[in-house]
């Protein structure tokens, strides 16, 4: 007794191939024609339908896929480049044509089940309610407001705009760092330092151009009382600093031991 066999349905031939390419764990770049024929024949011989129109189909599969063998048996092609010719990239390139869109179709298929679930309830508003329009009444709407009252609205808001600018930091272009060289600045402080030998710590600082300068001055200053070389003393708080000079030998010059 014969045991009835329940053969797979395909959609068609190239579908056929991608089953046997994916069953037998072959790469789709290199398709082994031998095994995959032999395969694609004893399926076509089990087939059962009377639909020429398919059988067709499955049958010029087949001689293509014999042609591919017969031609890899027989010594390879060369084309215009030089390069030898794959008598199997046709058919590549039909088989990833076809998996593309296999695939493409399994997703359009997944969003029509996702939109299947979704509900839409169109707008039940009576035509009364939906056509309603509020009526404006524009002398009630203007009220008391006249051009006057208007121009007086806009200066006020043109005067909070002006407001919110910094005199200051408007004004301001691009900053642009300021190099101070440190051994001239040193030596100034030190020849300052030599031709008074009591003086204010304000009109030091007076007499630098820039910010920067006021604080390399101040830490010669600070290094210049470290080692000794001059005294500070100040009356009261808030009042003038007075820098008082004490022995300076030349071959001694100062040096800032850090500006961290």
């Amino acid at each position: 007794m014969a045991i009835p066999v329940k053969l797979e349905v395909f959609e068609g031939p190239l579908d056929l191939l991608l089953h046997l390419i994916d069953k037998n764990k072959v790469d789709i770049y290199d398709i082994t024609i031998v095994e995959i024929t032999e395969q694609y024949l004893d399926y076509i011989k089990q087939m059962e339908t009377e639909d020429m129109n398919v059988m067709s189909e499955f049958l010029v599969m087949a001689a293509t896929l014999i042609d591919i063998k017969c031609r890899m048996l027989l010594p390879k092609e060369v084309d215009e480049e030089g390069e030898e010719e794959d008598p199997r990239a046709e058919l590549v390139e039909k088989l990833l044509e076809y998996k593309m869109c296999k695939y493409m179709s399994y997703e359009l298929r997944d969003r029509m089940v996702d939109a299947e679930r979704s509900l839409y309830k169109r707008p039940t508003l009576p035509k009364e309610v939906a056509d309603y329009r509020h009526p404006v009444d524009y002398e009630e709407l203007i009220g008391d407001m006249t051009l006057q009252r208007l121009h007086e609205i806009f200066k006020q808001m043109m005067k909070r705009q002006e407001d919110k600018i910094d005199p200051v930091r408007s004004t301001f272009g691009q900053i642009e760092k300021d190099e101070i060289d440190m051994d001239l600045k040193t030596t100034f402080v030190e020849a300052y330092v030599r031709s008074h030998q009591t003086f204010s710590f304000r009109k030091l600082l007076e007499k630098q151009n820039s910010k920067m300068e006021v604080i390399v001055t101040f830490l010669v200053i600070l290094e210049m009382i470290k080692t000794g070389r001059i005294s500070v003393e100040q009356e009261d708080t808030f009042s003038d600093i007075m820098i008082t000079t004490k022995v300076i030998s030349d071959d001694t010059p100062t040096k800032l031991t850090s500006l961290g």
